[in-house]
């Protein structure tokens, strides 16, 4: 058993084994499992390395090696922006760590796509899935638990029945941090650049938002708040519109990071400075908030988490073990950076 530096027992993994005994984890996996294919002098090396090292066998994932594939789909929009691929390398790891293999499904955001991929991994080809952002209604994730086959929705664009397993973020307690922050700095005229409209996390961004200003005693002013598409041409089409009204905004929530670099390109070409005459602050912190100039002011949610946060409630369910909550919310954190300050003055 390894000790951190904390002084508290760090358990050993299957990984850990398999680096000192010089062997792959597959190899490890047979000898847990008692297979005949791993020679004698492997097998007594392997189950010498697991004495010395104090290695307990994690239960899950001999459960899941008695009979099943050892195969997860992970069905996911897109692979190539830094939001899912952060949420990817989460569940990749943790189902690394579980000596279980990753079946990529990207759906391209198209329904009729995503039901003949989850169709295949049902039928046999996997033991289970995460679903990222699913096209189908709650109706239809419900009906698939009803044929008995086990998934975890991560981040969940339409709002699910109780007893569809998910891992989200709590995006309104992520939307109020952002406001407060503004309000903080003394903006009073906030606008909101919001996601596409029927999604969940727009839905519960916008319930944040109102939320502040209401703690704040302002009244909402429909004109500050204009729809995006989390994309950064939709999030400057949106600041354009924010910031061609009579009484602009002195500060921008956007509801992604993407929308909000579109609205620092058009403060930029309208000759705004940020943060000196417009604030704006973004959603999500992915790797562009850092890059770009001057660096994005967001709100972090723990995307690699919900991966792995997914990959854990699979195992469990794939396990027959209770799961005390079935739908987590995962906390987010306000990451300051250049983009927000004092909002101007009037003469300014």
């Amino acid at each position: 058993m390894a000790v951190t530096r904390a002084g508290r027992p760090q358990r050993v993994t299957i990984r850990d084994v398999a680096d000192e005994a010089g062997v792959s984890i597959a190899t490890v996996s047979r000898v847990l499992n008692d297979r005949a294919d791993v020679s004698a002098e492997t097998r007594e090396l392997v189950q010498r390395v697991m004495r010395e090292r104090g290695y307990k066998p994690n239960r899950n994932a001999q459960k899941l090696s008695d009979g099943r594939t050892g195969f997860v789909g992970v069905l996911i929009p897109l692979v190539y922006p830094a939001y899912f691929s952060t949420i990817l390398s989460g569940a990749a790891e943790a189902l690394y760590q579980q000596d279980m293999r990753l079946v990529l499904s990207p759906t391209q955001h198209l329904y009729d796509r995503e039901v003949s991929l989850l169709e295949r991994l049902t039928h046999g080809a996997t033991d289970g899935a995460l679903i990222v952002l699913p096209e189908e209604s709650s109706p239809e994730l419900e009906h698939l638990l009803d044929e008995g086959y086990r998934f975890v929705v991560v981040d969940p664009r339409a709002r699910l029945a109780e007893r569809v397993p998910s891992v989200s973020t709590a995006h309104a307690a992520g939307a109020d941090q952002a406001m407060r922050h503004l309000l903080e700095l003394g903006h009073r005229r906030i606008g909101a650049i919001t996601g596409i409209p029927d999604w969940v996390a727009s839905e519960k961004r916008l319930q944040g938002y109102h939320a502040a200003l209401a703690g704040a005693g302002i009244l909402p002013d429909p004109e500050l708040i204009v729809a995006g598409d989390w994309e950064i041409g939709g999030g400057a089409a949106a600041a354009q519109r924010l910031l061609s009204l009579p009484e602009p905004p002195t500060a921008i929530f956007a509801f992604n990071d993407n929308m909000a670099v579109g609205a620092l390109r058009v403060a930029r070409a309208r000759g705004l400075r940020v943060p000196d005459e417009l604030s704006v602050i973004g959603f999500d912190d992915v790797e562009l908030a850092n890059v770009v100039a001057p660096t994005l002011t967001t709100i972090r949610q723990p995307l690699a988490e919900l991966g792995r946060m997914a990959v854990d409630r699979l195992v469990r369910l794939l396990a027959g073990q209770r799961v005390e909550a079935l739908n987590v919310e995962l906390g987010t954190r306000l990451i300051v950076r250049e983009s927000t300050a004092p909002a101007p003055s009037p003469a300014r």
